[in-house]
């Protein structure tokens, strides 16, 4: 086994324990897509979860600091460190990709300590900042050369989509954190982000039949989103509740088979 394989394996491992649903879409893609997918996606869990392993502030940006160099290692296409998530992750994503991440990092800053987003603006900017940028990254570096025109927009709305579905999803956990994870938590309110959403979401499978097939699984994380915010807009207090649905399995195997979003 070489030492790139070992790497991948670890960032498959990171992901499968951090995030398993990104690893189960990773998993409905090619090898090929997945050995572009793990280490980004490593990358996500290793800089997401930074602010929460600790309580004191201070360790928690160096952590995220740390995540900076790496990234500025990479952007600069000189020396990159040893290490199982930025070695492979340098390879997946080259400079470009690197520049592209460093607002993911600082849109964590938010996460350090406990802080209310001021208006719904400044939460669709985090969301957007972090799992938009994921999923725009991914997008581009599974393209490669060819069918790049639209794909980074694409690729930012659908992960700011995504975003918002997990961000309605952590609600209670936040909460139970002692965090403000929403500026305006009335049910009309968590209805009106559904539904803006959900207009996004439908943009992005009008579009997706255009994503070159090589980028299309860097999309896979979205299956089912549709649903999911038709049940939050229709039900907006089932998100306090923590009753908010999983990705479903199903709509992430026909997502894989057909190409179409659900």
């Amino acid at each position: 086994m070489t030492g790139f394989d070992q790497d991948l394996n670890a960032c498959a491992g990171l992901v499968e324990r951090g995030d398993p649903a990104r690893f189960r879409a990773a998993m409905a893609a090619p090898l090929a897509a997945r050995r572009v997918l793990f280490p980004i996606y490593a990358f996500n869990v290793e800089v997401a979860r930074a602010p929460w392993v600790t309580k004191e502030p201070m360790i928690a940006r160096m952590r995220l600091q740390w995540w900076r160099d790496a990234l500025g290692e990479i952007a600069e296409g000189g020396f990159v460190r040893r290490h199982e998530v930025v070695t492979p992750l340098g390879l997946a994503i080259g400079p470009e990709g690197a520049r592209d991440l460093f607002d993911l990092v600082a849109a964590r800053d938010w996460d350090v300590e406990p802080a209310g987003f001021e208006d719904e603006a400044a939460l669709w900017r985090y969301v957007q900042d972090t799992s938009g940028l994921l999923m725009a990254v991914a997008a581009r570096a599974l393209a490669g050369s060819g069918g790049q025109d639209g794909l980074w927009d694409l690729g930012l709305k659908a992960g700011r989509v995504l975003g918002m579905v997990n961000w309605l999803r952590a609600i209670p956990d936040l909460e139970a954190a002692g965090r403000q994870p929403l500026p305006d938590g009335r049910e009309a309110a968590v209805a009106g982000l559904a539904a803006e959403a959900l207009r996004d979401f439908r943009d992005v499978r009008a579009a997706f039949r255009q994503v070159p097939v090589a980028a299309q699984p860097a999309f896979y994380p979205l299956a089912g989103a549709g649903a999911v915010l038709r049940a939050v807009r229709a039900r907006p207090g089932s998100v306090a509740g923590g009753v908010m649905r999983e990705q479903s399995r199903l709509s992430l195997a026909v997502t894989a088979m057909t190409g179409r979003l659900f």
